[in-house]
């Protein structure tokens, strides 16, 4: 199963989507997208193939999206796509493609939507929660 993540390193929602698809036996393509950006025609249809408009695939906190002016309603798509390659930590992250679908994995268990391979065991985020019980069936809160 091809499976390709846009990856952060540094952020915790991204590295416990990657261990969710490690959980299923699956090594994934890794993109570090803030060193190696998707192509602006890669970008918009990673998001349309999410479901998403340009504005709800930004990432607003701790990036330059209100020093830009990000936040004025009249800024079309096409400038947020600009702003997203100029910048590409106003990507929101992980976005995650697979044969099944794409997905910005915020919380990261939205990846088990788009995995046909089932969880190998018991997977618990990194703040502790968790998420697939020893069977590898998913835990549902609330």
């Amino acid at each position: 199963m091809s499976v390709t993540i846009y990856h952060n390193p540094a952020c915790g929602t991204s590295r416990n989507t990657l261990a969710l698809i490690r959980n299923a036996g699956i090594e994934p393509v890794v993109i570090e997208y803030l060193h190696n950006p998707p192509d602006r025609a890669t970008l918009a249809g990673l998001i349309a193939r999410a479901g998403l408009t340009v504005r709800e695939a930004i990432r607003q906190k701790g990036t330059p999206y209100a020093e830009l002016g990000l936040d004025n309603p009249a800024v079309t798509d096409d400038q947020l796509l600009d702003a997203m390659l100029a910048h590409p930590i106003l990507i929101n992250r992980p976005f995650v493609v697979t044969p099944a679908g794409a997905r910005l994995c915020r919380p990261s268990e939205l990846v088990l939507d788009i995995l046909t391979e089932p969880q190998r065991g018991a997977f618990t985020k990194e703040d502790g929660e968790p998420v697939i019980d020893e069977k590898g069936q998913r835990i549902h809160h609330g």
